[in-house]
């Protein structure tokens, strides 16, 4: 029978406090969370949470930890629970390319070192890299005011061990601790996720701090995940991990860790969505860049600059695949040139190894345009080179010389797409601006797609020329009504066009709309004959070859709203949304029609 059953707990915790530890053998399980890439669906590592203190008394894991520190069994308690963990871990068949995330108690900082050795026997007897284990600094207390910390920081870098922030936005001294040291992953405080679906201030505040993050060369990891919107709002704005009862519920039993969850992989998004142009010319750019691993020896990065003189740095991976930051040879210069410097670096008392050498530098995804590339770089002086991942994993480094390519390239491609009689960007400039618009729910967008209504007879009775004159009309008219930066305007091609339009209310973008329809249609009269205006109508052929009589040519317009709020990453429902509504607005009396995406006819 266990103790839980046969003593009262509050008992337990009255009179055995200073057995704690002892009595947390008996009742403590490590349950964990898994913390899942947002981009892929596949599970990246665990979280270790503390379960079963309640069995002697305490109602939550800070209770417990804070009773241990009260009688000095604080680190204790701490080598036991993160033991157990480490043990659990290693029963995982696939903990070799996963991470452990444990909680780093501040109180614990001054007693680091011993901390960091007791772990390191454990992971060298299990076989696990340091790489596969993050330590996540709880932010209850201030750790940059403890005097041992920049020390501990500095040593478990050195180990190979990754760092986190845990609960970024409402602790203490978050942004000092990320200016101030090298982090490898922010954990965003469950405040800022709950109903970011539906907060602009909260997305404005989560896609800034992830901009900071991937700048630095930190992760975003968004925790407390609990509703479907909340996940795909996330993943949107370019958070990298997702943690959350939504994704999964912690677990004591690692039969029930699933490896992925494919169903997060079709939230929200397009099966078969088509790469960015940004994306197609940042791969061609891609340098292949031999790479150097955390536990790779000294001589093994002398060979690698001696088989490579012309190369000034390498990207650092750790065991998992991710990129740490760079190794740069003026860090090794200082040995390489002195006498017995390579000998002074392989000592072991002197204890030099790759991680003392790192480099932090930003680290974005493969899948980020080319504005915000070149922003980094502007805000990171004397940064080398980018380190570009794929689904977390090291996929090569760009320079700012690629870059500029990269932006050439765009400007010419984006010159050929546009429509030579109009000169407004084509279809793929189009298709761009709706996804990216489509992504960015902060306020409400319009997507217009306007098409001439009996053209063809037009264009057939009075030649290309007065049809090319009708279509420049049109492009006209839209610069004239919508000239503001943030609009946008496509041509399609032939006589269909977009515009698109951001934060106009409804009542404001009808107004211009009807006045677009009216003065085209007036414009267009005086193409006609006197004879054919005054009848109102003209003779000709249909697509069929059938003879009919066509009313005079006039432009219908359909518009697809996008509610404030709503993210979507699914461009076919939106396109094929626009169809529906552009056919209801060519049999519509006036021409335009409005929808509201969603919403059932």
């Amino acid at each position: 029978m266990s103790l839980a059953a046969t003593v009262d707990p509050a008992l337990v915790r009255r009179y055995a406090s200073d057995q704690i530890v002892t009595l947390a053998k008996l009742v403590i399980e490590n349950a964990f969370q898994p913390i899942v890439e947002a981009g892929t669906g596949v599970a990246f590592g665990y979280e270790s949470l503390m379960r079963g203190q309640e069995r002697i008394g305490f109602n939550s894991p800070i209770e417990i930890l804070d009773e241990a520190h009260k009688n000095h069994q604080l680190l204790q308690l701490e080598q036991m629970v993160a033991s157990r963990a480490l043990a659990k871990f290693a029963t995982l068949p696939h903990f070799s390319s996963s991470t452990l995330f444990l909680n780093l108690d501040v109180r614990l900082i001054p007693h680091g070192e011993r901390l960091v050795e007791g772990l390191l026997q454990h992971l060298k007897l299990a076989n696990i890299p340091p790489s596969s284990i993050c330590f996540e600094f709880s932010e209850r207390f201030d750790n940059t005011s403890v005097p041992e910390f920049a020390a501990l920081v500095s040593l478990l870098r050195k180990a190979g061990f990754k760092l986190a922030i845990d609960d970024f936005g409402v602790g203490h001294g978050e942004m000092k601790l990320l200016c101030d040291h090298p982090v490898d992953y922010l954990k965003i405080d469950r405040h800022f996720i709950a109903d970011i679906d539906s907060s602009p201030r909260k997305r404005h505040l989560l896609k800034n701090i992830v901009h900071i993050a991937h700048v630095l060369g930190t992760r975003v990891i968004a925790e407390g995940i609990e509703t479907e919107a909340e996940f795909v709002a996330c993943r949107e704005f370019g958070v990298d991990l997702v943690q959350g009862w939504f994704v999964s519920r912690p677990t004591t039993h690692v039969t029930e860790l699933q490896p992925s969850f494919p169903h997060l992989l079709d939230l929200g998004k397009s099966k078969r969505n088509p790469q960015s142009l940004d994306e197609i010319l940042i791969r061609k750019q891609i340098e292949m860049l031999p790479t150097v691993y955390e536990n790779d020896t000294i001589d093994s990065v002398f060979e690698l600059f001696r088989r490579n003189p012309q190369q000034a740095f390498f990207p650092v991976l750790n065991a998992n695949g991710e990129p740490r930051g760079i190794l740069h040879e003026r860090h090794l210069k200082e040995y390489i040139y002195q006498p017995f410097g390579r000998d002074l670096l392989k000592n072991k008392v002197y204890e030099r190894t790759i991680s003392h050498f790192v480099e932090m530098a930003p680290i974005v995804g493969l899948d980020s345009d080319t504005e915000q590339l070149m922003a980094i770089f502007a805000n990171m002086e004397g940064t080398n080179c980018l380190l570009l991942t794929d689904n977390m994993r090291y996929a090569g480094v760009v320079s700012a010389a690629s870059l500029i390519k990269v932006m050439n390239e765009k400007k010419l491609k984006t010159a050929q797409d546009q429509n030579p009689l109009t000169g407004l960007p084509g279809n793929r400039a189009i298709r761009d601006f709706m996804r990216e618009s489509s992504l960015d729910g902060d306020e409400k967008r319009h997507f217009c797609y306007c098409d001439f209504d009996n053209f063809k007879p037009f264009n057939d009775a009075y030649g290309f020329h007065l049809g090319d004159h009708a279509i420049s009309l049109f492009a006209a008219l839209m610069r004239r009504y919508f000239f503001a930066e943030r609009h946008f305007l496509g041509h399609v091609g032939g006589d269909d066009f977009f515009i698109g339009v951001r934060g106009w209310a409804k009542e404001e973008l009808t107004e211009i709309l009807d006045r677009l329809i009216s003065d085209f249609h007036e414009d267009v009269l005086g193409l006609y004959s006197d004879t054919d205006r005054a009848a109102g109508s003209i003779r000709g052929h249909d697509r069929a070859g059938v003879e009919a009589l066509f009313p005079l040519m006039r432009c219908s317009i359909g518009v697809l709203e996008l509610p404030e709020g709503l993210v979507i990453d699914d461009t076919n429902r939106v396109s094929a949304e626009i169809a529906h509504i552009k056919a209801v607005a060519k049999e519509s009396e006036e021409g335009l029609v409005f929808h509201l995406l969603g919403e059932t006819n």
